[in-house]
Order: structure tokens, then sequence, then C-alpha cells
């Protein structure tokens, strides 16, 4: 009943496929994923009366309920299998009631709902999971249940590690089904579980240091729950073409497994169809399958070994090159990293900030308008309403009057400044706002007249000339004022003195932005254009302050000698610097580095092509 559901989904949803996806999970991807988590519970394989449960989040019309059964049958008839689900469609969800009806299961156990913001089995846990959920489906609807969940309950909830961002909740099934898993001590030597999950490629490494995604890769990653992922070849689904992933966890990791991730690539591990079903092209046999479930099993590291595979088909449209490229090899590969491996530590780098600064009447002239939002706007009404009428004299009355000209203004912001909200344009037109600016205006002028208009590569110099012109001028500046000003008369200058933050008492640290200067330690002021990250590997094996010293010494110094490691960025759970991110890059694991044709050929085709092209050309005028 299932397949001929999902054959029907397939036939009629092909010009809706975002929601044919999340109905059909092809049968050999299905054999794949069940024979990878099946596969080392040996008591459940030939020992009569064992009783296993099996749980899907995504259900779905039972496939993989069903497949899951099917496998342990065929090996061991005596064993008892009680299949729990749950589905947000209706009408899948009655396919796959009916089909649990049929195989003698216990259907209340099949639920309807969203899993991810209502879980109806919420106290239960499973022997086995397995799960194809929506590939790249947003949660907004249900972000304020999941975010509750995750803020109030956290690790006593299903999302303590983190939350993905909204676009991608495939991440949030995951930790779903982590929190299904069977605690190791209960039922003796059969305590613990094993999750199966087919993901897209983004939660290998989607998000940086710190972010929801790179979080729940730590925390299972750092709980040791990932045996192995499994690359699948591309055109494997009906509704899509990219790549995918089996992701393997466990709790009960066998001695050799601990602490250690296998990648397995299968990516040619496939066959042709002999006609395509939507935008599944390629099929794995039971051959293929028997690859990879035997490589997972002897947990063994497989060098890149070339594949007995037809070579693709390639087009015989159009000019073929004289000199073709070789194809690839087709290879499989297994390797075996340790847990750690996968991480790293964003540290932050900073730069000393170098400015100039001049009194200049250019730099002055800035200040008649605000230099945020408003600017732009201001610059616009002073050229139209106000640069012929108004006086910077003290006594002139006009100096912000717009109220003849307020329609017009108002019509023009509104076409031509959008993003300018009610509040902005009312400041705009009020005169109080333009008298504020003037009054900052003349101040810096009344500044000019006791300094000079020389310019100064030293800003360190610059509060006391403030201080002393402000004196002489017999004027006040309040700190809004001081800001406006210095930012106008001053410009980031490579070549200009670094910025002094601090004198600080004590031994210098160049490492950490204390540098010797005259005997003293010095903090610059960091540039915040300039601020840089790098990722340090993580290495248990030695203390972290040492390990990001190392990496910086032979990474960064050598080349911006005046740079430091900015010590105040730490990590939130185990407070050493730098902020702990996971990653898990299959592709340059498995990258095989493929050269270049010899410029020799390339230039031969050039030639060839061009010669062709002039004979065209000759025959046209002739």
């Amino acid at each position: 009943m299932g397949l001929v559901f999902e054959e029907l989904i397939r036939k009629f949803a092909e010009s809706s496929n975002d929601t044919a996806g999340e109905h059909f999970t092809p049968r050999d991807i299905v054999r794949l994923t069940t024979s990878l988590v099946f596969m080392e519970d040996d008591e459940a394989l030939t020992k009569p009366g064992i009783i296993r449960t099996i749980y899907d989040p995504t259900a779905g019309t039972g496939g993989f309920l069903s497949a899951g059964m099917e496998y342990v049958h065929e090996l061991n008839p005596q064993a008892v299998m009680r299949a729990f689900g749950q589905e947000l469609n209706p009408e899948s969800y009655a396919i796959c009631k009916a089909d649990m009806l049929i195989k003698g299961q216990d259907v209340s156990n099949i639920k309807l709902g969203n899993t991810l913001s209502n879980d109806h089995l919420y106290a239960s846990k499973f022997d086995y999971m397995l799960s194809n959920p929506p590939f790249g489906v947003d949660w907004k609807k249900i972000e304020g249940d999941i975010a509750d969940e995750h803020t109030l309950k956290g690790f006593d909830g299903r999302f303590g590690p983190g939350l993905p961002r909204v676009s991608d909740g495939s991440l949030l099934f995951l930790l779903h089904l982590i929190s299904k898993l069977r605690d190791v001590t209960d039922g003796g030597s059969n305590g613990g579980s094993r999750i199966g999950i087919i993901l897209n490629g983004s939660p290998l490494f989607t998000g940086g240091a710190g972010s929801g995604e790179s979080e729940i890769r730590r925390h299972i990653l750092e709980s040791d729950l990932l045996e192995a992922i499994v690359a699948l070849p591309t055109d494997m689904f009906y509704n899509t073409g990219i790549a995918t992933y089996v992701w393997v966890l466990s709790n009960k990791k066998p001695a050799e497994r601990k602490g250690k991730v296998q990648l397995i690539n299968g990516v040619n591990l496939c066959g042709k169809m002999r006609k395509s079903l939507g935008s599944k092209r390629h099929v794995m046999d039971e051959a293929d399958i028997a690859t990879i479930t035997r490589c997972f099993g002897n947990f063994e590291v497989v060098e890149a070994q070339a594949l007995d595979k037809p070579a693709e088909v390639k087009s015989n449209r159009g000019r073929q090159a004289a000199n073709p490229k070789p194809e690839a090899v087709k290879t499989f590969a297994s390797k075996i990293f340790a847990s750690h491996e996968f991480g790293y530590r964003r540290i932050t780098i900073e730069r000393p900030l170098r400015l100039s600064w001049q009194f200049s009447d250019e730099r002055i002239a800035s200040l008649r308008f605000e230099s945020g939002a408003l600017g732009s706007a201001m610059q616009w009404i002073y050229t139209e309403y106000g640069q012929d009428h108004w006086q910077d004299a003290a006594d002139c009355e006009l100096y912000g009057q717009l109220d003849d000209y307020a329609v017009e203004i108002r019509a023009y912001l509104k076409s031509q400044f959008a993003d300018l909200k009610e509040k902005q344009i009312k400041d705009l037109l009020d005169a109080s706002t333009w008298l504020a600016q003037k009054a900052v205006l003349l101040k810096a002028r009344a500044l000019q007249s006791e300094i000079d208009t020389v310019q100064h590569d030293d800003f360190n110099g610059y509060d006391e000339a403030i201080k002393v012109a402000s004196k002489k001028a017999g004027i006040s500046l309040d700190a809004k004022e001081k800001k406006q000003i210095a930012d106008a008369v001053s410009w980031k200058n490579p070549a200009a003195e670094k910025v002094v933050k601090k004198t600080h008492k004590g031994k210098a640290n160049p490492l950490y932005g204390l540098f010797d200067v005259h005997k003293e330690a010095i903090e610059y002021q960091a540039d915040g254009e300039l601020r840089d990250f790098e990722n340090v590997a993580l290495d248990p094996s030695r203390p972290v302050s040492e390990s990001v010293e190392a990496y910086f010494i032979a990474e960064v110094q050598p080349h911006v000698p005046d740079a430091w490691i900015d010590a105040s960025k730490r990590d939130a759970k185990d407070a050493e610097i730098g902020i702990v991110g996971y990653e898990i890059p299959f592709n340059r694991h498995f990258y095989q580095y493929q050269p270049p044709r010899p410029l020799e050929e390339i230039d031969a085709d050039l030639d060839a092509v061009s010669a062709e092209i002039m004979a065209l050309l000759r025959e046209v005028h002739s």
C-alpha cells in the first residue's frame, strides 16, 4: 500500500516537488540505512523471542518502519518488532496506519501531528530510529514553540545544544531523535539505541563557531554519538538531485569506535537507471549496499580504490575537443578520524587603529549635517532650500525654518529616501535639528582658529589639543559634540601612529595586546575594520593557550607583526581563549586532484577552432 501510494505521489506531484519529497524515500536508500543501523545487533538478528522497538518521527507512509521490520524478519523470523511513528500529513498517516494494521502492529503507536512542536510520544525511548526529514524546510510557523522549549527546558528538553537557522529544520529532527535514545544502562547488555537519518550537505558545515548548527555538531561529537557518515550518490531522490548523506549515531559504541568517526565516500556506488523517475537517475544495487555495509561493519580505512563502473556518457552534440580531458576514475574510499579533528577554536585577531586628524574647512563643513541616517537627506535639503537663504550668523532667524517647503520636502523624501521613518522626517523638518548641528559647526570653527589647519599623524595628542583650544576659545563640548567633531576631522591612515587606549601596570605581553613601549605596557585601540579571525585546530594533547599561541606565532605574526590575540573572546562552555566550532568538511577529505590538460593540447584545440572560424568567414566573404 505504501509503495502504491508513494508511486502516485511521485507521478502526480512532480509539478510540486517540494511536497513530494516529504513522502518518498527510495527503497534502495531505505535498504542501505536500515542495514547500517541494524547490523551491529547480533542478538536481534539471531536469537528467537527478542523484542525491539523501531521509530520514525517523519513516518510518511511507513517505508522505513516496514523496511526495518522486513530486514530483521529476514534474518530472524522469531524476533518481535514493535513500530512507532508520527506523521504530519493526514493522507500519509492514514496509509502508514493501515499498513501497520495489516502487519499486525498496534496502530495506536502511529500518531498524527507535528513531531517538533507536538511530540505525541514524548515519554518514549526506542531501540532503533530511522528518518528522512524534509530537506531545507523552514520551521518559521513553530518557531515560538521550539524557542520556548530551548530556553525554558535547556538540556532537559530536546533542543538544549542549540537551534539551527529558521530556514532549515533538519538538525531539529536529529536532536529530537537523540532525545529518544535509551539509556545504556536501561536493559542491561541490550541498553542504548541506534539512529539512521538522511540529511543533505547543509548540516555538515553550515554555521560558524558559536552558531546553533555548530553547537549541535559539537554536542554530537563531544558526546561521542556519531559513528559514521556515508556520502550517497547524487540524483538518488525523486524530487531533488542534491548530495545527501546517511548519519549513523549510537550511544553504545563498541570499544574500537569510541572517540572516532568513520567517513565513507559512496558517491560512485550506483548504476544508471534505464529510465529516470523524476530526478532519480541513479540506483544502488545489492552489491553497492553490501560494499558500504561491509566497510562500515569492518570499521576499516579504505584508500581510494577504483570501481568497475561504466563511464558517464557524454553528449556528442557540438564540436568535440581533439584532446578531451580524461575522465576522473570512479573510486570508493573510507577514512577514520578522531572526533576532535572536526573541531577548531575561532580566535579573534586585532590590529591597532591608526588615525590622522586635521581641522580643514572641508572636514569641518561636514558637521552641518548629521553623520547617521539623516546625513544624505540633510545635504539635499540644505542645497535646495537653505544654502541661498540661511546664514551661519547667530542672529539668523531663518536658519532651519522649512515650514513653507514641508509638503515638497516630504514628497521628495518619501520617493527618494524610502528608508526614512516618519519620526526621522519630522526631525528633518524641525528647526532644532538644524540649529543643533549649526552649533557644533560653529564650535568646530572656533577650535580651528585656535589650533591650525595642518595635518597631524598622531591622534594621541588630539584630546590635549582640543582641551587647550576649547579653553582659549571659551567654549565647552559635551560628549556627543566631542565625538561628532572627532569623527569629522579624523580618518584612518596606515602611515599614522598607533592610537593608545590605555597604559597598564605590570609586564608587557605582545601576544595579547600589551606592548613594551619605553618600559611601559601599552594597550592600543583596535581597528574594527582590520579585525580578522583564525581557526586553530583542537589539540587535546596540550593546553589551549599553548596551541593558540603556537599557531599565532607561526601563522599570523610573520605577516602582521603588530597584531595580537583578543583574550576576551572566550568559549561560553570551557572559558578558554577562542570560540569552539565544529564542522565536517566531507568533500575536502575525499578530494582527488585532477591535473589540468597540458597547455600544448589547449593551444592546439584553440588553433584548430580559430582555423575553422577563419575558413567559415572566408566562405561568407566569397
